[in-house]
């Protein structure tokens, strides 16, 4: 089968790619080949006969939504046949269920009216059958891949109208009787709140009983492997109800205005849950004054084992948060207690942490992830041999049960792809058609998210009540809170307690471990600036986040503090995983950097640091799609990403704006306002400046080019700041 590019077609309404299909149908001997009995596959290729089929695919590229709806019972007849999947994925981002609805039953799914193009030629009776199994197809796929869009309640007016509709086209059809059940089950569900993870556990702390700060033998009574299951079953159970459509960077990306606070809910929830591992790790650690070095070293070791175990079950979401905690500046900087890691488990602590290096836009854990998306088990190598004897007797030890693994992503990889795609490209082109190229492009990372979604489907896990009521009881300590005791934790340390020469050999060892070096260099330390450990001022829970870099520029990152640790940290190329809980612009920096402030959990965005978003197999997609995006800190063809925030407010709270070389002062500082919900009308009264460095700043004058008059060998972050 061979393909060729067979241009564009432009209708009323639409513009298609066209691609050109040529497919081989039969090979046979030829005539002297058959007078000799010869059969065509046991001759040379000059002895046969080759027959080809050539056809032509339809892909819809921009239409109105009018266009794009009626391709939904054509698309099959045009070989786009993920047309359908592709529309009901990401249809949120420029319509309405309702709609939509109304535009397939009312416009075309009238069975009496319609003058389907398609139909034309065939007789009425002939007609009425073919809409009908066309419409039937595609409400067939609705209620099977997006059911939630009928989620309306009190009045469930969309599947309402369906079943008149079915009830007088379709009636005692199985889709009416299924659309009957549908209704009757959402109006007896009780409405379930999934901030957090609180619809997983009936362990709800009673009446009267308060939040404690962990006791460090309770903790430790739990086994490693129990913990990780637990966290693995708390994630699998929330991750399994993320609707995919939240993750758009479109719809995402608004969560942070006051009429949205309750927009994404199932995305919201795996954010809480990534914060609540990750608050629970510092708490753990420093949460008990009286710890010795030794007891809190061990606690540290626990934690890597936890993670470790996590790894096995292919549980990268808590893996992550683990390690981002670990990471963080309150931990990473009690050094005295990282001297007292065995050696064996800090290597197993730099292994897991390299799995989230941002080399190459997390090339590591973006690949790892795919290859384990499917595989039964887990695909443990380690270059130190008794971490390596350990991880396959733990791999031999589930195989041995019988049960396959799902996998659980970190879902901040997935929000920061979503959030530069909608940045980057336009939702609208030449008169004022949708782009539906950019719903295919998003749609290459939802199809991603619902295959492992139907991984986790092969976990087989009990929940252990005592251990999530121990979980759900723990007090998260605040930012001020962690780094206080972290710092009496270290001035109390006795640093006589190991002699010269170990102290020597540790430093040396865990140099070599972070560093390749032989110096050790611990980051700066400062005390963090307002906001409590994962939680924003003024923010519920969710908008906390646990800082790491693969959330660092997301297209919305509003809730975000920047990493207290120097650029020369040590852990700098170590990256945790970020995700942004707060707004979907959310930027976290990276753990890797030491810790930021905050831990964010989902930052949408940061993943493009390094490069331009991954090449994915496109399938149909046609070529242009392929076209390389606008990244962040890099301008290239004529366009690139900056990040601009409000004089005043913290740094990391910045929006990311796409520009080009056409792109002026006026134009970039209205889009700013509007990204951050201000009036884009006042953008006379502020001035756009380039920070340079801490003393250094560009003031660009009123009408410049952004583009040609930035500095592009420094990071792309701008001010918006008030003429005085």
């Amino acid at each position: 089968t061979t393909f060729q590019d067979g241009g564009e077609e432009v209708e009323d309404g639409a513009v298609y790619n066209v691609t050109l299909k040529k497919v081989q149908i039969q090979q046979a001997a030829n005539k002297g080949a058959r007078w000799l009995g010869g059969e065509g596959d046991q001759l040379p290729p000059e002895h046969t006969v080759r027959q080809y089929e050539t056809s032509k695919i339809r892909a819809i590229k921009a239409g109105t939504l009018e266009k794009l709806v009626e391709n939904l019972l054509t698309a099959f007849g045009d070989a786009d046949f993920s047309y359908i999947s592709i529309f009901l994925a990401t249809y949120r981002a420029f319509a309405s269920p309702r709609a939509v609805l109304e535009l397939l039953l009312d416009r075309f799914g009238n069975l009496e009216t319609s003058s389907h193009g398609e139909m034309a030629n065939l007789n009425s009776l002939e007609s009425e059958m073919v809409l009908r199994a066309e419409i039937a197809s595609v409400l067939r796929a609705w209620l099977d891949q997006c059911s939630e869009d009928f989620r309306e309640p009190p009045d469930y007016m969309c599947l309402l109208k369906l079943l008149d509709y079915l009830k007088s086209n379709m009636p005692n059809s199985d889709m009416e009787s299924r659309v009957q059940s549908l209704l009757k089950q959402f109006q007896n569900q009780e409405v379930e709140a999934v901030d957090g993870f609180c619809s997983i556990s009936s362990s709800d702390l009673v009446d009267g009983e308060e939040l404690v700060v962990s006791n460090p033998e309770e903790f430790s009574s739990f086994q490693d492997h129990i913990v990780a299951e637990q966290l693995t079953y708390m994630d699998v159970m929330l991750f399994r109800r993320v609707v995919p459509y939240h993750c758009l960077g479109s719809i995402w990306s608004q969560r942070d205005k006051k009429e949205n606070k309750n927009l994404a809910p199932t995305v919201r929830a795996t954010i809480t849950q990534f914060n609540a591992v990750t608050k629970c790790v510092i708490s753990t650690i420093l949460g008990t004054r009286e710890l010795k070095i030794q007891q809190r070293a061990k606690i540290i070791e626990k934690w890597i084992n936890i993670a470790h175990e996590c790894r096995i079950l292919k549980n990268f979401s808590s893996l992550r948060a683990i390690i981002s905690a670990l990471q963080s500046n309150s931990i990473y900087r009690l050094k005295t207690t990282w001297m007292c890691v065995s050696k064996d488990i800090l290597l197993m602590y730099e292994e897991l942490s390299e799995i989230f290096s941002d080399h190459d836009n997390y090339l590591t854990s973006r690949e790892l992830l795919m290859k384990e998306a499917t595989s039964k088990f887990a695909n443990l190598n380690s270059s130190e041999k008794e971490n390596q004897k350990k991880s396959q007797k733990r791999l031999q030890l589930q195989k041995n049960k019988g049960v396959m693994q799902g996998t659980v992503p970190y879902l901040g990889t997935f929000l920061t792809d979503l959030i530069m795609l909608d940045t980057a490209l336009q939702d609208y082109v030449e008169d004022g058609l949708i782009n539906f190229e950019k719903r295919r492009r998003e749609f290459e990372v939802i199809a991603q998210i619902k295959l492992l979604q139907s991984s986790c489907n092969s976990y087989c896990l009990i929940p252990d009540q005592k251990f999530i009521h121990w979980f759900r009881r723990q007090r998260h300590l605040t930012e001020e809170e962690s780094y206080k005791l972290s710092c009496e934790a270290e001035s109390a340390a006795d640093v006589n307690i190991l002699s010269p020469k170990s102290q020597k050999s540790m430093v040396k060892r865990i140099s070599t471990l972070f560093l390749g070096a032989d110096v050790f260099t611990p980051p700066r330390e400062q005390p963090p600036k307002s906001s409590p450990v994962g939680v924003s001022s003024g923010e519920s829970t969710d908008s906390a986040s646990v800082s790491s870099c693969e959330f660092n520029h997301s297209e919305t990152e509003d809730v975000c503090v920047t990493p207290v640790s120097s650029p020369e940290d040590p852990l700098k190329k170590l990256s945790g995983y970020p995700l942004s809980s707060c707004s979907p612009d959310s930027s976290m920096n990276t753990p890797s950097s030491g810790v930021s402030s905050k831990v964010s959990i989902f930052n949408p965005g940061s993943s493009l640091d390094s490069g331009s978003i991954p090449t994915r197999d496109l399938g149909s997609v046609p070529s242009s799609a392929t076209k390389l995006l606008p990244v962040y800190n890099r301008q290239s063809e004529g366009s690139c990403i900056i990040r601009v925030s409000m004089d005043g407010l913290h740094a990391s709270v910045y929006k990311s704006i796409l520009i080009t070389n056409q792109d002026r002062i006026p134009d970039v500082t209205q889009r700013a306002l509007l990204k951050h919900n201000l009036e884009p009308d006042a953008a006379e009264d502020y001035e756009l400046v380039q920070v340079i460095s801490e003393n250094k700043e560009l003031v660009f004058p009123r009408d410049a080019n952004v583009f040609y008059g930035m500095n592009s060998h420094v990071n792309f972050n701008f001010i918006l700041r008030k003429k005085a």
